[in-house]
């Protein structure tokens, strides 16, 4: 069902960019304490998961935006996550973890396969703990996209599954339509600073792996997110373009076949996504409950009175919902 959520943004924050750029420059990184485990994957690859808390309730496992690791500021949900007495674990893309990922090939907005090989893993370990997915931005298209594509499967039964509660935050549901807003307007601004963390990392990569013959000459630093995934994320990844990329990864075709109770918060006004590639009542399944509120920008919805003592709504709201399907 969809759902117009009363967020009220706080009146120091007018607007979108305040709210986005907030919540992403002013709150502190996150200060407890954090066990990382690196988990080799069958390719030769790696990825590194970084765990929080020692509670023996229910798992949260997180999977970040682009560009994004535990040091994001927004994955100061995991303190909030410890208070409760539950455990947090984030999934880092590979490469994402403050170390160069082994194999040319990296991560995308549609590669769902490592998620799947951590959830496998994780419900190896520990087949009885409820287990409960939150993907922020990419984060979030890749954890809807898995959700469809297993929902779409014929398989076990429903109380079967792996996961048993998911939450996607500030999605880019049409990734054509999301490289669209980011190459226009005030949002050029978010583009820049995206693919200077993406340019920079590529270029200190392939210092030392050799990248496939089709990407030679093309690491110069493109200018959008057409250009780079044209030159880079396509050929690195199997697809003919970045417009096939693009078709092939968006989130919003999987919507419809979502099994698992999930939980969709967006704002209109996000900076990142233009509203026609919003999803509606009829793009979802039953189990999904879509919230649009109309201020909150990308990653942002601060709430509060008094700016020394602003409100991350996100994070209660977050956890409520995962509390409520307990």
């Amino acid at each position: 069902m969809a759902i117009k959520q009363d967020f009220k943004p706080a009146w120091w924050l007018p607007g979108a960019h305040l709210q986005t750029l907030w919540a992403t420059l002013a709150r502190r990184r996150l200060q407890i304490p954090r066990k990382i485990e690196r988990l080799e994957l069958p390719d030769g690859d790696f990825l590194d998961l970084a765990w929080v808390g020692n509670g023996q309730g229910p798992l949260i496992l997180v999977l970040h935006g682009l560009n994004g690791s535990i040091e994001s500021p927004y994955l100061k949900i995991f303190q909030a996550i410890e208070q409760r007495g539950w455990r947090g674990v984030l999934m880092h893309f590979r490469g994402c973890s403050g170390e160069p990922n082994r194999l040319a090939r990296s991560y995308h907005s549609g590669e769902t396969g490592d998620l799947q090989y951590v959830i496998d893993e994780l419900k190896r370990r520990e087949p009885q703990t409820p287990l409960w997915v939150l993907g922020y931005s990419l984060g979030g298209n890749v954890l809807l996209k898995w959700l469809g594509e297993t929902g779409a499967k014929p398989g076990p039964k429903l109380e079967l599954s792996p996961i048993h509660a998911a939450v996607a935050v500030s999605v880019p549901f049409e990734l054509a339509k999301t490289a669209d807003k980011l190459n226009s307007g005030a949002s050029r601004f978010y583009q820049w600073w995206l693919l200077r963390g993406l340019n920079a990392a590529h270029q200190h990569k392939f210092k030392t792996i050799s990248p496939a013959t089709s990407l030679e000459g093309k690491l110069k630093k493109p200018r959008t997110f057409w250009e780079f995934d044209e030159a880079i994320t396509a050929p690195l990844h199997g697809f003919d373009s970045a417009a096939d990329y693009y078709h092939q990864s968006s989130s919003r075709p999987y919507l419809s076949s979502i099994k698992i109770p999930t939980l969709i918060l967006h704002a209109r006004n996000d900076p990142f996504t233009s509203l026609s590639a919003l999803p509606n009542e009829q793009d979802i399944s039953l189990a999904v409950t879509l919230e649009i509120t109309d201020a909150g920008g990308h990653l942002g919805f601060v709430a509060g009175k008094n700016p020394y003592k602003p409100i991350y709504w996100l994070e209660d709201r977050i956890l409520d919902y995962f509390q409520s399907q307990l």
